[in-house]
């Protein structure tokens, strides 16, 4: 079982725990939404360098996303959600100065008087959240400790990778998943999800995704380095205005102890479609085994004292 038989709560060295006594610092990521453009950069290196196959590219007939979800054929996935409320204050990229890009865009050279090609009907309060979602590589992973044959297991990295050589395809992982992260494809049966490239992890090497970003969106590093960062950008974010600004999966005191990817976010995290309060699906294994053993003693008892009774 994962962590050491510990199912929830912090865990500092989640390597250490699976086994690995002299792993290196844990990797993740931080995905800044904040400053995410939505090129989709990301799924597009994800899918080329893990050869992951192509999903079908449809809309969902909401919103210009063409690949919907996260799945087996899918491990990047970049929301796009349209909101009508003030874009408020984003960043172009890291070290830039805050700038509302409405704004700075009907600066562009519309002349006085007429009407603006940002905002033809004279509104302005159209924004659009992008988020590149991605597998949370949690630090109490169910799908990991419900996993029957070892094909889930814990890295020196402390991610979370799926050997698909031994998945037998029971799919028990699918449920166990808090996030609806990883799931089976069809005409496989096996379970597929983000590895955070553990492959290019082993020789030094950064994930394809947070390679191919363009902005920085998707930072890739030791998660403590990751945290600190994070937190002192949504500070930024919050003396700039965007006082929605707010981190998400990043405190190990959570439900799944903290996320090895986690996400600033600029408004609820259902707008994103994410759970508000993730819990690790396992957190009651031992309480519901005890339970299921107080009752089956009582079974037992019940069943002893019916036949002592009976007339001989």
């Amino acid at each position: 079982m994962d962590q050491d038989n510990q199912l929830y709560g912090p865990q500092p060295d989640v390597a250490g725990a699976a086994g690995h006594p002299d792993a290196p610092p844990r990797m993740g990521f931080f995905t800044d939404t904040s400053v995410c453009i939505g090129c989709k950069a990301c799924e597009v290196a994800c899918k080329e360098w893990n050869a992951v196959p192509e999903d079908g590219l449809e809309l969902t007939g909401m919103s210009y996303d063409n690949t919907q979800g996260l799945g087996a054929d899918t491990w990047r996935h970049v929301a796009f959600i349209e909101q009508r409320k003030p874009v408020g204050v984003q960043e172009p990229g890291a070290g830039h100065e805050d700038v509302d890009v409405f704004e700075a865009a009907r600066g562009l050279g519309a002349p006085a008087g007429e009407i603006s090609p940002v905002a033809p009907d004279g509104r302005t309060e159209l924004r659009w959240l992008m988020s590149s979602d991605v597998c949370k590589h949690c630090t109490h992973a169910a799908c990991l400790d419900v996993c029957p044959t070892g094909s889930l297991f814990r890295t020196e990295f402390g991610t979370v990778v799926v050997q698909e050589d031994i998945c037998n395809g029971c799919g028990y992982c699918v449920p166990a998943c808090p996030y609806g992260v990883i799931d089976q494809r069809k005409g496989d049966g096996r379970a597929w999800k983000c590895t955070l490239c553990y492959d290019r992890l082993g020789v030094g090497m950064e994930p394809a995704c947070a390679k191919a970003c363009p902005t920085d969106s998707i930072q890739f590093g030791p998660l403590e380095e990751l945290r600190d960062r994070a937190a002192a950008r949504v500070a930024r974010l919050h003396a700039a205005g965007e006082t929605d600004a707010r981190l998400y999966g990043a405190s190990p005191d959570d439900g799944v102890g903290g996320d090895g990817a986690f996400f600033l976010l600029l408004d609820e995290p259902e707008v994103y479609g994410l759970p508000p309060d993730p819990v690790v699906t396992t957190r009651d294994l031992p309480a519901m085994w005890r339970h299921a053993a107080v009752a089956a003693l009582s079974l037992a008892a019940m069943a002893a004292a019916s036949f002592a009774r009976r007339p001989r």
